[in-house]
């Protein structure tokens, strides 16, 4: 057992003990069923989740220690005594991730790849040489070209790590650590790149797509790279989006020398925030916490109509919480998940359906959303629990959503559960039990919360000691409760399933692993501590726990060997901090190579032009401009990882809803519509035809990717609907609600989420007609927008003359908005036409209001121009200027409730539901495989 551990705790690119279990239950279920053989399996494991190579011996051990090292650097900048500069961080962070990746990740894996990553860094060549517009010498450029392409052509054996690509990954490293050792040179001369500057901004930058190819696919290095051939091209561009072209010495300066480009904001969220989340879902999963989540969800939900693929959807819901992808969500829960669905009747497409489409929706989860929470936090401007309030209720809705579908689909089939350990409970007792246990939990919560609270202003100094002392007494009476219970182990998903797990023992097997979220909850939501160092925290504690939880728990069960038992805590921490470090990879690569493409953006200003285009496609209309969105950021996120996919579809097309928005009189809060094009970014991960996670799941399955595409993208059109209902809606972000109006959307907007689910799935309490499907959508798009209905009939605003503008502003209440359509000149002298809000505050007069707010006007005829705008002033935030004329005025006008239209909604829902009554609401009745 020993010996084993330590060759994997060596053996940087070696497997774990799960990566094991988990390639030997993807073989047998693939086995017989048209999946593919061992090798593709084992390469698709690892190219998801640890990389592609598997080197033994001092090679090993010295990548396990790079590794090791990449970890407590990490732990160290982000712990409170690691003070060290932001710059200077991201540069080692990236000069681990290239290193790592290069060496990790072989060279070739398709004829495909192996041109790409010939042609690439040729093609970059002899673009960098265009470019050289300033007389630099150019000469040299080619060799690191030729050099980068001749490790692809040479190639690289998987077992063993050839020397020119140690070459190659000491020359990624180099180039990514010159910001750290030349950072005062490079500060002196800002904007003045000298030739060593070219050189290694250069070769930095072949490395680095190199690097992105191995680690994350073709996908964003193909993207990247078009890019950057667009900021050179520009003059040859078509007109909607021509620029006038960068020169080598602009692209230099603005991608590697400065923190515009590949150092950006991205590369320091990977670096701050990250890394430290991923390495704390490491450390989690080495504990056994992801088996927990497994276990758990089974145990709860296995016995239900279709319970292994519910279970499925949960226990990747829970792992996805931790986990920065929805492929390595859909390889590391599917192995097991999959088989059991198809046990009780799910087709292998739609059992690989339920897995994509609950996997992915492990990103939009809080609080890490694949790291996409950290980055808006940077990229919108408002606090980390901001962003985790807002992102929560649409994917607690689409989750539900989600275990109703396959509750449908098991009505559909007439499929039963899989066998109970024990006989089923009265339903009072039943209801009696989950009363308790929930009584139970929030008493522990408002225990600790108050406890906490009691102590912190009372101990300011000694407060974390305190609070350390409690939880740890807290944990080892749940481990001494846990070492009652048999331990939880893998089972294999083909074996014949005779009963599931008891929930009582196996929930308590593992209710310790909850201490260490609590401990980052906490931080981020109460204390309000940074993410990173709430990371810190949890991961200390979680590091705390995987060193004693196998010496106090052998003591407990009377089995105590106390060296051996603390030399296998310490082997696991090991390997959790080594394999936190090996799935960090992808994504400070993809950060960086995002930040390519982030600083193209800002260099070029394309985001302006990509605007441009969608206005002309879209004709002004409100629909076209989002639908025409989300289409492109499902073609922007095809192949990306969820980070990279974020930075991109951010940068490019958030820009866009905004401007054009404004422009059409839609204007919604900035999160809003990060949140709008998130979505849809990661939606990419579903369809066909690259849905990457599909053919995961499908490889896993034995089914058709494309069928798995198909049914998860239908299984996913919930997700799909949320981002253009809570554009127009934004209750549902809980944006100026109250708690108990967040209480009553919820449970609205989830009714309405499952009428919807059912409608698209076209089954309810019977087989849907197809009125039946229509009257279904039409009353959960009632229940999502009661405001689209109640406008037609009361127009919110009435509209008045330019010159009545004090008139309108004397009728509107103070703390209503007015709405103003102005035209003017944007900062380049374009002519620009917007909607603004205008706060209206107190005021005897019309004129006193809108002097208050900052606006002062003069008439020239029949027309109102602004003549003023006071510094600072609610008419300056909301983008007023001199010199802009008013073209419309619309004031608020007094509503009925919007919520009547809930009336006519429900009395059509109780006629769909009197129609279905009747019916018969099961198919012929199957029974599950034994």
């Amino acid at each position: 057992m020993h010996a084993r551990k330590v060759r994997h705790a060596t053996g940087m690119i070696a497997m774990t003990d799960k990566d094991q279990q988990q390639a030997a239950a993807v073989e047998a279920a693939a086995a017989g069923r048209g999946g593919l053989n061992q090798t593709e399996l084992d390469e698709l494991v690892a190219s998801s989740d640890t990389g592609g190579r598997s080197v033994a011996g001092p090679i090993g051990l010295f990548l396990m220690l790079v590794a090791l090292a990449w970890s407590l650097f990490q732990l160290y900048i982000a712990s409170p005594f690691g003070l060290f500069n932001d710059t200077l961080a991201r540069s080692i962070h990236l000069g681990f991730a290239v290193f790592l990746g290069i060496l990790a990740f072989p060279a070739a894996r398709t004829k495909f790849q192996i041109t790409l990553g010939v042609v690439v860094p040729l093609a970059l060549a002899a673009l960098f040489m265009i470019s050289a517009k300033d007389g630099t010498a150019t000469w040299w450029i080619p060799i690191p070209a030729i050099g980068v392409a001749a490790t692809v052509i040479l190639g690289s054996p998987k077992s063993r790590i050839p020397v020119w690509e140690w070459l190659l990954a000491l020359a990624a490293a180099g180039t990514a650590l010159y910001l750290f050792f030349f950072y005062r040179e490079i500060a002196d001369r800002v904007g003045a790149p000298i030739t060593q500057d070219y050189v290694v901004a250069v070769i930095g930058i072949m490395c680095l797509l190199e690097a992105t190819r191995r680690a994350l696919g073709p996908a964003l290095m193909i993207v990247a790279s078009v890019f950057l051939m667009y900021t050179v091209l520009g003059p040859n561009m078509p007109s909607i989006i021509a620029h006038k072209g960068n020169s080598l010495s602009e692209i230099v300066n603005h991608q590697w020398i400065t923190t515009e480009g590949v150092f950006g904001i991205a590369l320091g969220v990977s670096t701050s925030f990250v890394f430290l989340f991923v390495l704390f879902g490491s450390l989690l999963d080495r504990a056994g916490a992801g088996n927990y989540f497994i276990q758990v969800a089974f145990s709860l939900m296995g016995h239900m109509k279709g319970g292994p693929a519910k279970a499925a959807v949960v226990s990747s819901a829970m792992t996805g919480l931790i986990s920065g992808s929805s492929i390595a969500n859909v390889v590391t829960t599917g192995t097991f998940t999959i088989p059991l669905m198809k046990k009780v009747g799910f087709s292998s497409e739609k059992a690989g359906a339920v897995e994509v489409a609950s996997s992915v929706n492990g990103q939009i989860m809080p609080p890490v959303m694949g790291a996409a929470a950290f980055l808006m936090v940077e990229y919108v401007g408002i606090p980390y629990f901001d962003v985790v309030k807002h992102a929560f209720l649409p994917a607690v809705i689409s989750y539900i959503a989600l275990v109703y579908i396959v509750h449908l689909e098991a009505l559909k089939a007439g499929m039963e559960g899989l066998p109970r350990p024990v006989p089923a409970k009265p339903w009072l007792a039943w209801l009696m039990s989950i009363a308790f246990t929930i009584a139970v939990v929030c008493g522990l919560s408002f225990a600790v919360y108050y406890l906490m609270g009691w102590i912190r202003p009372a101990f300011p100094e000694t407060a974390g000691y305190i609070i350390f002392v409690f939880l740890s007494s807290v944990y080892i009476g749940l481990l001494y409760v846990a070492s009652k219970e048999a331990p939880l182990e893998l089972d294999d998903p083909n074996e014949p399933v005779t009963r599931l797990p008891l929930a009582g023992p196996t929930i308590r097997s593992g209710l310790h692993f909850i201490l260490p979220v609590v401990v980052l909850v906490w931080a981020l939501m109460v204390d309000r501590l940074s993410p990173g160092l709430s990371a810190f925290w949890a991961t200390a504690y979680m590091i705390f726990i995987l060193v004693t939880q196998r010496p106090l728990m052998a003591m407990f069960r009377g089995e105590s060997r106390f060296a051996s038992d603390v030399k296998d805590g310490i082997l696991d921490l090991v390997d959790g901090l080594v394999t936190g470090a090996r799935n960090m990879i992808g994504i400070g690569i993809a950060t960086a190579t995002a930040g390519i493409i982030v600083g193209v953006v800002s260099q070029t200003g394309v985001g302006a032009a990509l605007a441009d285009v969608v206005e002309v496609l879209s004709g002004g209309n409100i629909l076209a401009i989002l639908a025409l969105t989300a289409v492109l950021s499902l073609i922007l996120g095809m192949g990306l990882p969820t980070t990279a996919n974020y930075i991109v579809v951010s940068a490019l097309l958030a820009p866009v809803i905004v401007t054009l928005g404004q422009q059409n009189g839609l204007i919604v809060p900035l999160i809003a519509v990060h949140l709008f094009v998130f979505y849809f970014g990661i939606m990419a991960d579903v369809t066909p035809p690259v849905g990457l996670a599909s053919f995961a799941a499908a490889a896993v399955s034995g089914g058709d990717p494309i069928k798995t595409g198909v049914v998860a993208f239908f299984y996913s059109l919930r997700t799909a609907a949320l981002p253009f209902l809570f554009i127009f809606n934004t209750e549902l972000l809980l944006i100026n609600v109250t708690w108990a109006q967040g209480i009553f959307v919820f449970i609205v907007a989830t009714i309405a989420m499952l009428l919807f689910a059912a409608a698209t799935q076209g089954w309810f309490l019977a087989k849907n007609r197809f009125y039946e499907t229509i009257a279904l959508l039409l009353i959960a798009f009632t229940l999502f927008r009661p405001g689209f209905w109640m406008d037609m009939v009361f127009p919110p605003y009435t509209e008045a003359a330019p010159v009545e503008i004090a008139q309108a502003a004397s009728d509107t209440p103070a703390g209503e908005p007015l709405r103003l359509r102005v035209s003017g000149v944007n900062d380049l002298g374009d002519p620009l036409e917007f909607v603004a809000l205008l706060p209206i505050g107190d005021g005897a007069t019309g004129e006193e209001k809108l002097e208050n707010a900052g606006l002062m006007f003069r008439n020239d005829g029949d027309r109102m121009i602004i003549d003023d705008v006071t510094y600072n002033s609610p008419a300056q935030a909301a983008g007023l200027d001199w010199d802009q004329e008013v073209l419309r005025v619309l004031k608020p006008e007094p509503q009925p409730t919007k919520y009547l239209m809930f009336i006519p909604a429900l009395l059509l829902l109780a006629g769909v539901v009197m129609l279905q009554r009747g019916r018969n609401t099961r198919a012929p009745r199957k029974t599950a495989a034994a």
